[in-house]
């Protein structure tokens, strides 16, 4: 169990990264952004997570907003891993995984 939350919890981690990359790339490129090598890259790690975000919204949410509800979406399955690790970890005390 400790591993599926801890695999969980990197994958959210790299999203996160990968997001906040593409953002402050995307901010510094400007207009041209989408020539960029390193945004195209992030944009195409990124896409699974955004698409997945995408399916479950309603059409309601515009596109350009999508990125930055995955973040948060992604924040809150983080915290929520960590808690859940801190708890296994703090009910089986002495595994040397825990650390």
């Amino acid at each position: 169990m400790l591993l599926f939350i801890a695999s969980i919890k990197l994958i959210a981690e790299i999203a996160l990264c990968a997001l906040a990359g593409r953002w402050l790339l995307g901010v510094l490129a400007g207009a041209k952004r989408e020539q960029n090598f390193f945004y195209q890259l992030l944009n195409g790690l990124t896409r699974p997570f955004t698409t997945a975000f995408r399916a479950i919204t309603p059409k309601l949410v515009i596109d350009r907003h999508i990125p930055l509800l995955t973040f948060i979406a992604l924040a809150w399955i983080w915290v929520f891993m960590v808690i859940e690790k801190v708890s296994l970890c703090r009910a089986a005390p002495g595994q040397g995984l825990c650390q």
